[in-house]
């Protein structure tokens, strides 16, 4: 018996599949796709979910001054002319951020390595690339994911089986976090 399914595709098409789909599924919680490729985004999810759950309080937070461009009310960097030149105005801020420990870095790495980056896009500016947002999933994997399946031992995702495809009649599923 083979270890995973091949999906009728090359190794490098088959592994940027299961990548996006694994994306999207951790994304956006649910994702419509055929039966075969639902079991193995599946295994990919689960280790990644569990490593989550695994690592999510494996951290330490820390206070650091941080220099923050000042602002003025329409949201622009405030200037001043300093020796005949225009200069930003920064202010010292105090911030307090999450320092990974070794094992939890080691696992965002693992996760960066499988996730796509993903970029939010506002539905009033669409088309433009103001303010789009980077998505941090590994940190929503930490923070928002993990915190549901403590108490849970595997088992994160649920496969429901949906009906034909029309075009080709392949058994289509959705793929959705528990």
């Amino acid at each position: 018996m083979a270890k995973y399914r091949k999906l009728g595709r090359t190794s490098d098409q088959r592994k940027a599949l299961l990548r996006s789909q694994v994306t999207a599924l951790l994304y956006h919680g649910k994702i419509v796709t055929t039966e075969a490729r639902a079991k193995e985004v599946r295994k990919i999810a689960e280790k990644l979910i569990a490593l989550a759950v695994k690592e999510k309080d494996n951290f330490e937070e820390v206070t650091v001054k941080a220099k923050v461009a000042r602002k003025d009310a329409d949201g622009k960097r405030v200037k001043e002319v300093v020796d005949g030149k225009r200069v930003t105005v920064y202010d010292e801020v105090d911030k307090t951020i999450k320092k990974d420990l070794p094992s939890r870095l080691h696992a965002r790495h693992q996760m960066i390595k499988v996730l796509y980056p993903v970029k939010e896009v506002p539905t009033e500016g669409k088309g433009r690339k103001k303010n789009t947002k980077k998505v941090d999933l590994p940190a929503k994997l930490f923070d928002e994911i993990a915190p549901k399946y403590t108490n849970r031992n595997g088992g994160y995702t649920r496969i429901v089986k949906i009906g034909q495809r029309k075009g080709d009649g392949a058994l289509e599923v959705v793929l959705e976090l528990v």
